[in-house]
């Protein structure tokens, strides 16, 4: 299957404590003993090595994502983006944000593209999905047995940069994004980071959440461009062309008349002191 579309994704979650009574028999209703019980029970399941919660149990508050055409000339691509933006509203629950996710990924049925998606990000749609009924036959019935959203090699139909870049565990030790971003002179992280997220969403920041979000999919969009070009999936005329189209969606979003964008805005200003102004166009 040739796919028509990329989908650079990437989600932020809050740890969710409804499973808490089931899970360990812990009855308060206090919401901050109930996150305390289960980071004792990560602790405790971990023998006090990591305190985060598993992929169940995170609740999705941000579904973030950048869609882009390709085109191809051979075993060469192009990538024209079309859009970059987050699910449904900052109002919406949890539900609606992952039955918005699957319908429109039903609908085009594209390459994924993510950072730690098969070990983080798709898991816990898949698990969250399943706590409020969802259905997704097409994430296990498009492909075959080796090409095929579930294939871990299959980076046709799901690239995880973090899988691919680490040769699908060859490599020893972790990998970051940021440290990707900070080699390859993007702007990374700015101003908020992972750790914020579950504060943000106590203090009902999920807007800027979203937009959070939204600047990791750009920097995971800009990384995979790079590795593409490294592959020769891109020339390098295709690769120039890429992120100028970003750098023109970033200009114009960011600074429209009506409701600018101003987050992108400081993801170009500190993507032009990351990268000396070049853009990674050299």
């Amino acid at each position: 299957m040739l796919h028509q579309h990329l989908f650079v994704f990437d989600i932020e979650t809050v740890p969710d404590t409804a499973a808490v009574k089931n899970l360990t028999g812990c009855d308060s209703t206090d919401e901050a003993e109930l996150a305390a019980e289960l980071e004792r029970y990560h602790l405790e399941a971990t023998d006090g090595r990591n305190a985060f919660p598993r992929q169940p149990f995170h609740k999705v508050v941000a579904i973030s994502f950048l869609l882009a055409e390709i085109g191809r000339d051979g075993n060469e691509e192009q990538y024209f983006m079309q859009e970059l933006r987050s699910g449904g509203t900052a109002e919406m629950g949890e539900k609606e944000l992952l039955e918005g996710c699957f319908q429109y990924l039903a609908r085009y049925k594209p390459r994924l593209v993510s950072f730690n998606g098969r070990n983080f990000d798709l898991p816990v749609l898949k698990f969250r999905a399943m706590k409020h009924g969802i259905q997704a036959p097409w994430l296990y019935q498009s492909g075959d047995k080796w090409n095929s959203y579930t294939s871990r090699y299959s980076s046709d139909w799901h690239c995880d940069l973090l899988d691919v870049l680490k040769d699908h565990g060859a490599m020893s030790g972790g990998l970051k994004l940021n440290e990707m971003c900070s080699i390859l002179d993007l702007p990374g992280k700015f101003g908020v980071d992972g750790s914020k997220v579950s504060q943000m969403f106590a203090d009902g920041k999920v807007e800027e959440i979203r937009q959070y979000c939204e600047t990791d999919v750009l920097n995971t969009y800009l990384v995979y461009l790079y590795y593409q070009k490294f592959t020769g999936t891109l020339n390098k005329d295709n690769f120039t062309r890429a992120v100028q189209d970003v750098l023109t969606y970033i200009q114009t979003e960011g600074s429209a008349e009506v409701n600018p964008r101003e987050y992108l805005m400081e993801f170009f200003s500190a993507w032009e002191d990351s990268s000396g102004g070049h853009f990674g166009v050299k």
